[in-house]
């Protein structure tokens, strides 16, 4: 048996959402840029994809600018959202941190033990790093799945006249995507991580914030970002994030069912040998430290047929500890935690073999 536990790297593509997509795949293939009937009709649909993300974010068009996908998304918040430096939380995507470590007069906040960024953290950060212009809290860890707390966070943000940035590709699943967005003055989105294709994603700037181009050599997305749009990626995209936002209340419903049965089944076997990290979760990720952990385990599981990881993916090759257990003053269990994470088509089935295989495992290294 197989089981894919490792949603919060990646997404199947939806069937209706592949569907959406084969017109502009095929026949209605124009540049969005030509001028002619083709590129017209091109153009059309991603206007379209652009309102009907709009419309499932509560923003408007203009503040909506595609992208390849967070990452890119990240650094375009990162490098041209704000004048003067970037206080980002320390258990930020690296698209996040690395970028920022670039800009000058930056700064890391604390985070608790916890997994939780709070906006006292970042108003001590702040104090240090008056020059600051842009603050950076994650909506949802993607190691961790610890949930932000966004709306204190910008309440800081306002009223210090500092601009509020969230990294919101782990959230678009299960938290308020309308909410998120009415708190901060910018968030990425990535498809791939909401059963949309891969390669397209979103920044969305409320209007007012003076953004710089990232990407320059071209006059699309309003002369912000040069290149030539992927029209099928970003029509796939607007309707998976709208899926994702409609559906949001059951997913977090089955998610939490399927993730508690399995941390049941972990704790009731292996006992104060396996942690849960992190509290305040989304409902669709858990990670969890083992005492016997390593690489190895992650290397037995996929021989089961199981899929998870050890952190995030972008990481998953870097003999390096997490930098968000590390962060979380959890630097003894770095590189023995395992993410595991659950999604639409996770079934009870799937969860208990899992469970079991990883428990086998756990006993058989203690002998």
């Amino acid at each position: 048996m197989n089981a894919y536990l490792d949603y919060a790297a990646t997404t199947p593509l939806d069937k209706e959402i592949f569907e959406k997509m084969l017109p502009y795949l095929r026949e209605e293939f124009g540049n969005p840029d030509s001028l002619h009937a083709y590129g017209r009709r091109a153009a059309y649909a991603v206007a379209c994809a652009r309102d009907r993300v709009a419309a499932t974010l509560g923003v408007l068009p203009n503040e909506v600018y595609f992208t390849s996908g967070g990452t890119e998304a990240d650094n375009w918040a990162v490098r041209r959202m704000a004048e003067g430096g970037v206080c980002a939380s320390p258990i930020e995507h690296a698209a996040v941190l690395q970028t920022a470590g670039t800009v000058h007069g930056s700064c890391v906040t604390a985070v608790g033990e916890d997994g939780i960024v709070t906006a006292d953290h970042v108003a001590a950060a702040l104090e240090g790093a008056p020059q600051a212009g842009l603050a950076c809290v994650m909506a949802v860890n993607n190691e961790t799945g610890c949930i932000q707390p966004i709306e204190e966070i910008s309440a800081l943000c306002k009223a210090r006249g500092v601009l509020l940035f969230s990294d919101c590709v782990q959230a678009a699943a299960t938290q308020d995507l309308k909410a998120l967005c009415r708190r901060a003055d910018g968030v990425s989105l990535s498809s791939h991580k909401i059963y949309g294709p891969k390669g397209a994603g979103a920044l969305v700037v409320k209007q007012g914030v003076k953004l710089r181009p990232l990407l320059t050599g071209g006059e699309q997305e309003r002369g912000l970002r040069g290149g030539t749009l992927n029209v099928a990626a970003i029509v796939g995209f607007s309707y998976a994030l709208e899926a994702a936002q409609r559906t949001r209340e059951e997913f977090c419903r089955k998610t939490l069912a399927l993730r508690t049965l399995f941390e049941e089944e972990i704790r009731s076997a292996l006992g104060e040998a396996a942690e849960i990290d992190g509290e305040n979760r989304a409902p669709n990720i858990s990670h969890i430290t083992f005492r016997q952990g390593g690489e190895w385990l992650l290397h037995r599981l996929d021989l089961c047929g199981i899929a998870c990881s050890g952190g995030a993916a972008c990481s998953a090759h870097s003999a390096l500890p997490s930098h968000v257990m590390l962060a979380m003053n959890r630097g003894g269990a770095a590189g023995k935690g395992v993410r595991f994470s659950f999604g639409k088509r996770t079934c009870e089935e799937e969860v208990r073999y899992a469970a079991a295989q990883l428990i086998a495992l756990l006993r058989e290294s203690k002998n």
